[in-house]
């Protein structure tokens, strides 16, 4: 019996051991770390979206250029769900969009009532999430003012799109009130009620081309009304993530010309805590070898060292800064 107890007690201190051995943490210390392996987990979203594949591009090149380093893509729920991911320190690297970082650090908006994520760092910008009102022709509206008294849909409740045209709106001096009617819909259900012309107008926040306005301008006449520069320069002066850019005249079927909009920014998180060396290796790597990520997505062509801190929101970690001074970015 005892022998029995013995070989047992044996069999649990080995598997215990190959648990141990096979923990994601082994190291923080990249190539400094003795050989031992630095497991960098990168949390992205949806197998069917933009930061999936830009997070297996970015696993490659950490894999290949930064010693010690063995760095592995996972599928998410994405930005709201990743910024807790960094924050509990259960993800070395996140995708997110830069207003909902700012939203998590300074506990507005989603986040109002919690505990603020003031462990969170930046490690990098990476391209533009566009702020798209798109219309039906028939609709009449041509500008934010012509949303007035029409039936619109503004996102899911309490997503980053949600927040995005509250902050148009008060842009323009208007509220919910002023629209006939808000609708709380996807991207999928905008998509279907503008062409079915249930709604008059929607708002979305992606990158561009975004296939459900694709999809809907292949079937329907639409027009995408633009933001005024002016109202997108109050909107950076309130909230520091907005960005200008432009909808390049083409993008969609019917658009005839170049339209002007606000823009939040796809970036890169890390946990404060995060070795300083190694968030330095993992930056220079990430620029210095991009063009592995301009050959997985086009959207890595957006993905440039000179707008490396444009609309960043929070304080860059140490490591990354420490790469961007000595290329003399700012």
């Amino acid at each position: 019996m005892l022998k029995k107890v013995s070989s047992i007690l044996l069999v649990s201190a080995l598997v215990m051991s190959l648990i141990a051995g096979c923990s994601p943490k082994q190291s923080t210390g990249g190539s400094e770390s003795g050989g031992k392996k630095t497991y960098i987990s990168i949390a992205t979203g949806g197998p069917a979206g933009t930061y999936y594949p830009l997070g297996g591009a970015m696993a490659k090149i950490f894999n290949e250029n930064v010693d010690g380093v063995t760095a592995n893509a996972q599928s998410t729920g994405a930005s709201i769900e990743n910024i807790g991911l960094v924050s509990k320190g259960e993800t070395e690297i996140a995708f997110v969009q830069n207003d909902i970082t700012y939203y998590a650090f300074s506990g507005t908006e989603s986040f109002e009532g919690k505990e603020k994520m003031e462990n969170i760092r930046g490690m990098a910008m990476l391209y533009p999430e566009l702020v798209q009102i798109v219309a039906t022709s028939s609709s009449g509206i041509k500008s934010v003012e012509d949303l007035k008294g029409k039936k619109v849909a503004i996102g899911a409740p309490g997503s980053g799109v949600e927040a995005n045209v509250r902050q148009v709106l008060a842009a323009h001096g208007m509220t919910y009130d002023d629209l006939g009617k808000a609708d709380f819909l996807s991207f999928n259900e905008a998509a279907d009620q503008l062409k079915n012309k249930q709604i008059d107008a929607a708002f979305l926040t992606a990158g561009v081309p975004t296939s459900a306005v694709t999809e809907v301008a292949q079937t329907s006449d639409i027009v995408v009304v633009p933001i005024a520069s002016e109202k997108i320069a109050q909107l950076a002066k309130d909230y520091p993530f907005y960005t200008e850019v432009v909808i390049p005249k083409g993008t969609y079927k019917g658009q005839e010309a170049d339209i002007t909009t606000a823009a939040v920014m796809a970036m890169l998180v890390v946990p404060e805590d995060l070795d300083e060396d190694l968030a330095y290796n993992l930056t220079k790597s990430l620029f210095e070898k991009r063009q592995v990520i301009i050959d997985t997505h086009t959207r890595g062509n957006d993905i440039q060292l000179d707008t490396a801190l444009k609309g960043m929101p929070i304080e860059v970690h140490p490591g990354s800064q420490r790469y961007y001074d000595e290329k003399g970015v700012k």
